[in-house]
Parts: structure tokens; C-alpha cells; sequence
């Protein structure tokens, strides 16, 4: 299960690679680390990591998935981006995608298919492109009724968090 996190202005992809009792392997932005954590009764997280030991206390910010974290020196927003606020992202309070003339990424992925092109019209709800992002394909839709202005992306291409993909006139 990968999760993209934000602490402050850094951006860290974190991958639950194994899990026995309080011992986890993750990846963090590609390199391995074995850790030791424990949820305390207090509520704070106790990490012991090659002989490093550190303890977080995570207050829950109001919003979902985002967070306070505080260090024994420092005090961190935190927001936690899974498949699920990724989607929460892209919708707006009833559910329809929000009135926008541009349709960026979410997160990084490759272009599995463009399926229009400059010019073309489009209705509000129709697929226009899809990209193959943590193992899953998933449709990007027209947020509106629009005809293409700019594709910037072709099949095949890498794209990266927010990266603008179509823009609708």
C-alpha cells in the first residue's frame, strides 16, 4: 500500500513493503528501512530505527488525513494522500467534478491513452485520458462541456503530482 505524504513543503512516497508484529519494511521515496513502531497509550508513536529512537505524538487536524506532528524540537503539518483522498481531491461537495478548465495528476503515473485531441469537443463526465498510477488505471473526466485547447501529454508519457495534462476552453 503506497501513500503519498506531505510534511511541511517535503513530499515523501511511503510503501508498506512488510509487516510482522510492530516490525515494518517500508520504502520511503525509494530506499528501504527497517523499523520498530509502537502506538503508545498515550497516543504518541514510538520509532526505533538503526539505533535511532524517536517519538511523534500525531493530533488529528480537523480535516481528514491531515494532522499536527510534533518531535521533541520540531512541530510538522502533515497530510497523508491515499487512493482515497486523491479521489476526495478531484470531487467537490456533491460529488461532481469541480468546474475547472484544466485536468492535472493527482500523482505521478504514465499515460496509458489520450483520447482526444485539440479541438475536439467534450461533454462534462466523458473520459478523456487514462493513466496507469500505483498499479491501477483510472479515467480522467471533462470537469465541463468544452472543447480542447491544449493536450500536453501523450500515450506513454511520465507525468508527475499536479502536472496540468488537458486544458479545456
Amino acid at each position: 500500500m503506497a501513500v503519498e505524504i506531505r510534511i511541511g513543503d517535503r513530499v515523501a512516497w511511503v510503501n508498506l513493503l512488510k509487516q510482522d508484529g510492530n516490525i515494518l519494511e517500508v520504502e520511503v521515496d525509494g530506499k528501504k528501512y527497517e523499523v520498530d513502531l509502537m502506538h503508545t497509550a498515550d497516543g504518541t508513536f514510538s520509532i526505533l530505527e538503526s539505533g535511532h529512537s524517536y517519538d511523534i505524538e500525531l493530533v488529528p487536524s480537523g480535516a481528514p488525513k491531515k494532522y499536527t506532528a510534533y518531535t521533541l524540537y520540531e512541530t510538522y503539518d502533515v497530510e497523508v494522500i491515499d487512493a482515497e483522498a486523491r479521489y476526495l481531491q478531484n470531487r467537490n461537495a456533491n460529488g461532481t467534478a469541480a468546474a475547472e478548465s484544466k485536468i492535472t495528476s493527482p500523482m505521478p503515473g504514465k499515460v496509458v491513452k489520450v483520447l482526444v485531441s485539440e479541438g475536439d469537443p467534450v461533454q462534462k463526465g466523458e473520459t478523456v485520458l487514462i493513466i496507469s498510477a500505483m498499479k491501477m488505471e483510472s479515467e480522467y473526466k471533462a470537469p465541463k462541456d468544452g472543447i480542447v485547447k491544449k493536450v500536453f501529454v501523450k500515450a506513454d508519457d511520465t507525468v508527475d503530482s499536479n502536472q496540468v495534462l488537458i486544458e479545456l476552453e
